[in-house]
Formats: C-alpha cells, sequence, structure tokens
C-alpha cells in the first residue's frame, strides 16, 4: 500500500493513511476536540505553522468553531462525526479509510457529512475507501464499488456498470394533462395509471428508452415526465439473491455433507470510493 508493506513498515504506513470508524472514537472523550487536535499534531509530528494552518482550514470547512472548546461527551454525534473527520484529515493523508461515518446520522447531517468527504477528495486528491450498509453513502459518493460475501468478492467494478448492467429496468413516471386509455405494450410493465398519473417498470433490454417515451408522448398528452434508475438498495439486493441462488444450484448435485451445518448468517458488504 503506497508502496510499503502494511505489516513491515506499520509505523511509517500510519503517517500516510488516516481512519474515522463509526462507532469508536480517536478524539479524547472529556477533553474538547481542540484538544485531541493538538495531540493529533504532535503524535504526526507536524510542524507548528503547518499544523496551525491546516487546523483552522480544517474548523472552517467542517465549521467546527462553536465545538471547538466542548467536552467530546457533550457534542452530539453529527457534531463529534465532523470532529472525527477533521482529526483524520489533520495530517494530510494520502488515503482514508471511512468505517460506517454516517451510521446513526440523520438525514440533514449525513448530507453534510456526504458533502465533505466529497470535497475533501475532489480538492486534495485523498483516496477514500468507504466501507458502509447505507446504500445512499455508495450511491452519491463512490466511482467503484466492491462487494463482499463471506470474504468472496463478489461483484467488482463502476457504481455505474453495477446500476447499467445488473438491473436493466428503469422507472418512468407521468403526469397526464387528460385521462387517457390503458397503456399496453411489449416490454413495459404498468405499475400504476389512473386519471392523471402513470407509473411503468420499462426493461430495457426488450426495448429502448427511445421506443418507449415515443409510444407514450405520440398516445398521451403529458405534463411531465420523470426517468429513475433502480435504487441502490434494489440492486445490492439483487446481486446477494443472484449469489445465493448460484450457491444452491451448485450444491444441487453435490453429496450431503456428513455433518449438516450452515454458513454464518448475515453477509458483509463492502464499498469502495477512489
Amino acid at each position: 500500500m503506497l508502496g510499503f508493506c502494511p505489516w513491515k513498515e506499520r509505523s511509517r504506513l500510519a503517517y500516510r493513511i488516516g481512519t474515522v470508524f463509526g462507532q469508536k472514537s480517536q478524539l479524547w472523550y472529556h477533553l474538547p476536540p481542540l484538544d485531541s487536535f493538538e495531540l493529533m499534531s504532535r503524535i504526526y509530528e507536524l510542524k507548528r505553522g503547518d499544523y496551525y494552518s491546516r487546523r483552522d482550514d480544517l474548523v472552517r470547512r467542517f465549521e467546527l468553531e462553536p465545538y471547538l472548546r466542548t467536552p467530546v461527551r457533550k457534542l452530539s454525534l453529527g457534531e463529534r462525526m465532523r470532529c472525527e473527520m477533521a482529526a483524520a484529515m489533520l495530517h494530510r493523508p494520502q488515503i482514508l479509510f471511512l468505517d460506517e461515518p454516517t451510521i446513526g446520522l440523520d438525514v440533514v447531517v449525513k448530507h453534510k457529512i456526504r458533502e465533505l468527504i466529497l470535497e475533501m477528495n475532489r480538492e486534495e486528491g485523498t483516496t477514500v475507501f468507504l466501507t458502509s450498509h447505507d446504500a445512499g453513502d455508495i450511491e452519491r459518493l463512490c466511482r467503484r464499488s466492491v462487494v463482499i460475501n463471506h470474504g468472496r468478492v463478489i461483484f467488482d467494478d463502476t457504481v455505474d456498470a453495477m446500476k447499467r448492467e445488473l438491473l436493466t429496468g428503469k422507472t418512468i413516471r407521468l403526469q397526464l394533462l387528460e385521462p387517457g386509455e390503458p397503456f399496453r405494450l411489449e416490454g413495459v410493465e404498468v405499475l400504476e395509471q389512473n386519471d392523471r398519473e402513470m407509473t411503468l417498470n420499462v426493461e430495457t433490454t426488450a426495448i429502448s428508452m427511445e421506443q418507449a417515451l415515443a409510444h407514450l408522448v405520440a398516445r398521451y398528452r403529458v405534463s411531465d415526465i420523470t426517468i429513475e434508475d433502480p435504487p441502490m438498495e434494489q440492486i445490492i439486493t439483487y446481486i446477494y439473491a443472484r449469489v445465493g441462488h448460484e450457491t444452491v444450484s451448485a450444491a444441487g448435485g453435490a453429496n450431503p455433507p456428513a455433518e449438516a451445518g450452515g454458513p454464518e448468517a448475515g453477509p458483509a458488504k463492502k464499498e469502495e470510493a477512489g
């Protein structure tokens, strides 16, 4: 990693990576974040001028000024996670490992944390490895995704490829100016239709979006059209369901083991952003 052998050159590598754990803090619980930042600067042997400049920049980006002198134990989860991110970035790591960074956060704070991660990646070129069971994190942050099931990589490609190749259906939602007749077209499933609204699922392997839209516009007076990709949760569920089916099929012709037993429950999922 970064030209170092992790188990032989652990100390040298540690200066070039940062970590944030959603359920484990690196900040001192009874001290304010400012004191933890000072401690981290000493651990990473930062020059005083570089430290003060970097600290002030991160405080500005993460909007930490109101919390700097408040003991960590008194901070909300969202406030603490922003301080955790700043602490991990103090020494300008080349790689940042984030383990469930948005776990337990409300929608507003999640959005703020995601925007800050994207900003650091874009402006400083920091490579981010993100592990999460929140599909929203993956969809909004990652370009590449790795899905792991029982220690085995079952998918490794771009997030766009995951959406495009694994689930070929798209959802079309229409707002109608006036009622129309029931819609029927091969390759298109009507999920819902009433006088003013229609929701359709288009199987793009059977019919192109262009053809489906042409039929719709020709038959109805449309005021608005929305086209949606399948949600990330649905794609990930499909991946695991497919792997489970393949495993069962492969085991179908095998002789049963002498002692019955099954794999541990709860497959792990890992996504990666770079």
